[in-house]
């Protein structure tokens, strides 16, 4: 039974390492955008808005199909979608207009994998190290997130972005292939692996054991995720302007997700440790202090700054993710994920369009500055989110 769990993290965390290269190499795609098409700082945003909307329009819709015919044919189908989209955008996108749809088509593939594998894990772990263990899946797609950008970045200084966004987009339907391939063998993620699956389906509602906790925890995620999509996005062109080359920022993109990935699994050892309210005070606080850094400081530094605020910025998301499970009901855990990563995802969504129009009025430097001070809300949201969250593991 432990060899399957853990079989099931390792797919599911494939799952996420080929889904975050896909949706973090915009990053380093954005800037030559932008001079390929000569775009402004909301067309930018608006690139990112598509795809990230896209992404979260589907999580609902995908948290409860999968009640009724399985994670696994969902997350083979979304990824598959995911990687012809880029295929299609480095053969064919002409222009702005063009870019957009064959990113909304994209965004709505990956749509699937963040509320199914976040499933798959939690009922697998159901009676073991759910943090822990979601806190490594989170790792693997942090993986996703240091090794894709920067590959691509360096292949698209060789052969150009279009080659990179295709050939990644073909590495990705290869990965459809094997996921179907494993959760077979594995035997779940269908529609028959999961014996509550007909009963989930006669019954109603969202089996929120605790709404106040849910909303609270919803509102702490879209800040954490609004805030990861508008300082990434704008990251590269605040690095550009104090002299940073192209393949820099690659390299620079790296160190974040470098340090996200450590932040993603230590934080969830951590919160079973001290609990969830204090890593997450701590993380919120320390990506504040880290973005206004960032903007002040010269370029050594900044550059310096760049591991330690991706342990930040990420590390929240792997706490947030399984305290989900903690305040839903396991036969509704799909959906309630599903509609846990629409709110979140939305909100990583729009971030980028509204500090695009912020950033073309007074500047990127105070655009992110306006991130930071934003990110700190959260802290009075942990007060309301107190009383719903378990104690720390050893109380």
């Amino acid at each position: 039974m432990k060899n399957r769990a853990r079989a099931v993290l390792a797919a599911a965390s494939a799952i996420h390492f080929v889904h975050d290269g896909f949706s973090d190499i915009l990053y380093v795609l954005l800037p030559l955008w932008a001079q390929e098409f000569r775009l402004g700082y909301a067309q930018v945003g608006l690139i990112r808005t598509v795809y990230s909307g896209a992404m979260a329009a589907f999580q609902l819709p995908a948290g409860l199909l999968a009640e009724r015919w399985g994670e696994r044919p969902l997350l083979v189908a979304g990824t598959a979608a995911t990687a012809c989209g880029f295929v299609a955008a480095g053969a064919w996108a002409g222009g702005f207009a063009s870019l957009l749809l064959l990113l909304l088509f994209a965004g709505l593939g990956s749509g699937v994998q963040h509320p199914l594998s976040s499933s798959l894990v939690s009922k697998a772990y159901e009676t073991g190290a759910r943090r822990t263990a979601l806190g490594t899946y989170n790792f693997a797609g942090d993986l996703g997130k240091v090794a894709v950008p920067a590959a691509v970045a360096f292949v698209a200084t060789l052969v150009g972005w279009r080659a990179a966004a295709a050939g990644y987009g073909v590495l990705g339907l290869a990965a459809a292939v094997a996921i179907l391939a494993v959760l077979a063998r594995l035997r779940t993620g269908d529609a028959a692996d999961d014996a509550a699956r007909a009963a989930a389906r006669a019954q109603r509602g969202w089996g929120i054991r605790d709404a106040r906790g849910f909303q609270a925890l919803s509102a702490v995620g879209m800040i954490d995720n609004a805030t990861r999509t508008g300082l990434l996005t704008f990251l590269p062109f605040a690095l550009i302007a104090k002299g940073l080359t192209v393949a820099g920022v690659g390299t620079a993109l790296a160190l974040v997700f470098a340090g996200g990935a450590v932040g993603k699994l230590a934080c969830g050892v951590i919160a079973e440790r001290v609990g969830v309210i204090r890593t997450v005070v701590l993380t919120e606080g320390a990506t504040a202090l880290g973005i206004v850094l960032i903007v002040a400081a010269p370029l050594p530094v900044a550059l310096a700054v760049l591991l330690p605020l991706g342990i930040a910025l990420n590390g929240t998301s792997s706490v947030l993710y399984a305290t989900v499970a903690d305040l839903v009901t396991a036969d509704r855990r799909s959906r309630a994920y599903g509609l846990y990563y629409t709110l979140t995802v939305g909100a990583s969504a729009t971030a980028p369009t509204l500090y695009g129009l912020l950033g073309d009025a007074v500047g990127v430097s105070a655009t992110l500055l306006t991130v930071a001070a934003l990110v700190l809300v959260t802290i009075p949201l942990c007060l309301a989110l107190r009383a719903s969250v378990a104690a720390p593991a050893r109380a």
